[in-house]
């Protein structure tokens, strides 16, 4: 009887983190140019989202989904919570890879390389929170925004 109620136990507390944490795609090799794709990541080769302006009006609707969605719960900007640290992710993926991760982070973690290495890196599969790709896509505009926005604080700050 105590096996189970430790099995039982053990087995709640993976789902719970499971259901919460994120494998996003914080880690793999910095992209330096406009194809500094990973070798294997058939998402990741090409310009770097953060490479066209970002739409503000998109991107105050990426950043009350991202909060809405709860992925304030795991994700942060400038500081990793259990996931990882967004700050920077438009400079270093593609729109595509960012946009598959949000949509299908199940099948990005089995199937991409930077995907694979971030699930082993923090031990937590991102959850499906059922945006649409539309959804999605504001989300990326709101990362833009927050990245294009530190670029042009820490040029100014080096100007000086």
């Amino acid at each position: 009887m105590n096996r189970v109620s430790l099995a039982t136990a053990t087995l709640a507390v993976f789902v719970l983190v499971a259901g919460c944490g994120t494998k996003g795609p914080e880690s793999g090799a910095k992209a330096t140019g406009a194809n500094a794709g990973v070798p294997g990541s058939k998402y990741d080769a090409g310009p770097r989202a953060a490479e066209t302006p970002a739409d503000h009006e998109r991107a105050e609707a990426g950043a009350k989904l991202f909060a809405t969605k709860g992925c304030i719960a795991c994700h942060a900007q400038g500081r990793r919570l259990t996931g990882p640290d967004l700050a920077g992710v438009s400079q270093r993926r593609t729109a595509a890879w960012i946009e598959n991760q949000i949509l299908h982070p199940d099948v990005m973690t089995k199937e991409d390389p930077i995907s694979h290495e971030m699930l082993a890196k923090y031990a937590l599969q991102m959850p499906n929170q059922g945006l649409t790709p539309d959804e999605a896509r504001s989300v990326i505009e709101f990362f833009k925004r927050y990245d294009q926005g530190s670029a042009a604080t820490a040029a100014e700050g080096s100007s000086k």
